[in-house]
């Protein structure tokens, strides 16, 4: 039943109804991601103490390794599964889904593990001062303990979509980040507990979310599975998960490294410029997470159409995606440049460091109206199982572009060098990935 729905969601609806369908949910989920980055931020911000928002900055970028890594099954496995679906390969599909489970718990507990072992260095590494240091330790320590929740929550809100349930997909994310939101008063605020009580809050939001997705297929509501009797390795399992999902997890996390550099980079200037500069990103994000969901959206359907090889059906809805995705961002980035000053206030009272948010966020948001079109291209390399394309613009935009950049424009403008480098890398990436799929395109007969 729930294959005959996604092939006839997929395969025949009017591609206006299949992608907005898919879609939107996706891009719900991905707005509670946003309220969930924000809210940590923003309530430790109602502690006028702009140290602990320094320390949140300093922590995040190593949290979201564990996201990236969950996004490295997740997107693998959707893009595998689709084209499985499409194909008509039910079994190969289940064995997928429970590879992309059980690897999410091993390599979660392993994670979790080494970042406990490792954390003192993590913290030199971050750029953590001694007025940060056990602030940002604090909320490390304790986030860390969820990382085989973090993975499977970011996995399974990605493949779930495969099967055309893109709502139930949506409700898992909904359910851990409220749950996260309604906390963070409570604990940071009403408790008093501060940085440890957003961490809590966090932990707490994840592992919800994780027994959502596990729930969903225990109940046998899926044609899917997790089961451990399905799990291999065997058969290109693993290897085709991997081929698409680790480039996509490697843009992921070249993104939390290069936070990382940005991080000890900007310390040279003091705290309230770390401080300013995670919530400049904060602003910005506000555009690119729903972008974001929109491309991963629509994957699970361009994937499907390249494994029934409907290539005209194809061309349509990347057509419709790609202008539904570009109005999207101009629009969000419009909103996000009129309100800046009142977005920034919402997280910082200090008049140094909001002097600087603002500055950040205005230079930020001058490509975020490319993120649309960037992000529907991206994810239609994948789609198409384009390991080799989705690894160089994945390893682009945040790596070999993105981190030169940083260090270059430091040299010629300083402090804003260092921002700048973000619009530059945007920009670049988003003619690299043009490039890309038009070759791609060309090789599998999409013209």
């Amino acid at each position: 039943m729930e294959n005959k729905k996604t092939m006839e969601l997929f395969s025949n609806a009017p591609i206006s109804q299949a992608v907005l369908k898919n879609a939107l949910p996706a891009m719900a989920a991905m707005l509670m991601v946003l309220v969930y980055n924000l809210a940590d931020t923003f309530f430790i911000g109602q502690t006028h103490d702009a140290l602990q928002v320094a320390a949140v900055s300093l922590a995040t970028p190593v949290f979201l390794i564990f996201m990236a890594i969950g996004t490295m099954f997740g997107i693998g496995g959707t893009s595998v599964i689709s084209r499985a679906l499409g194909e008509g390969k039910t079994e190969y599909a289940k064995k997928v889904c429970s590879f992309c489970m059980w690897g999410c718990v091993i390599v979660g507990v392993v994670m979790s593990a080494c970042m406990l072992i490792l954390i003192e260095p993590i913290l030199s590494l971050v750029g953590a001062s001694a007025d940060t240091w056990n602030l940002a330790k604090t909320y490390l320590m304790i986030v860390v303990c969820c990382g085989p929740f973090v993975l499977i929550s970011n996995c399974y809100s990605n493949v779930v979509r495969t099967e055309g349930e893109s709502a139930k997909a949506m409700m898992g994310t909904l359910v851990g980040n409220l749950l996260n939101v309604i906390l963070d008063p409570i604990l940071i605020l009403g408790f008093g507990w501060n940085i440890a009580g957003a961490a809590i809050a966090t932990v707490i939001g994840n592992v919800i979310g994780a027994i959502y997705y596990i729930a969903y297929f225990v109940r046998g509501k899926s044609s899917l599975s997790i089961s451990l009797k399905d799990f291999t390795v065997k058969n290109k399992v693993a290897s085709a998960v991997l081929a698409i999902g680790v480039p996509a997890a490697l843009g992921s996390v070249l993104m939390s490294v290069s936070q990382i550099i940005i991080n000890s980079q900007m310390a040279e200037y003091g705290d309230m410029a770390i401080a300013a500069m995670g919530v400049a990103m904060k602003v910005v994000i506000i555009t690119g997470m729903v972008c974001m969901g929109l491309g991963q959206g629509v994957q699970p359907i361009l994937g499907y159409c390249v494994g029934a090889k409907l290539w005209d059906r194809f061309k349509k809805v990347l057509r419709f995606s790609l202008v539904f995705a570009f109005l999207l961002s101009v629009v969000l980035t419009g909103i996000c440049y009129l309100f800046t000053n009142q977005i920034v206030s919402a997280f910082l009272t200090d008049t140094t460091a909001f002097g600087y948010a603002v500055q950040f966020s205005r230079i930020l948001l001058a490509t975020s109206f490319l993120f649309g079109v960037f992000y529907v291209l991206t994810n239609a390399l994948q789609a198409m199982g384009a390991a080799t394309a989705a690894l160089i613009i994945n390893v682009s935009r945040q790596g070999i572009i993105f981190i030169p950049a940083l260090f270059i424009l430091k040299m010629i403008m300083g402090m804003t060098g260092l921002v700048w480098a973000q619009p530059v890398a945007d920009i670049v990436s988003l003619i690299i990935v043009c490039v890309l799929y038009i070759n791609t395109s060309k090789k599998m007969v999409i013209q």
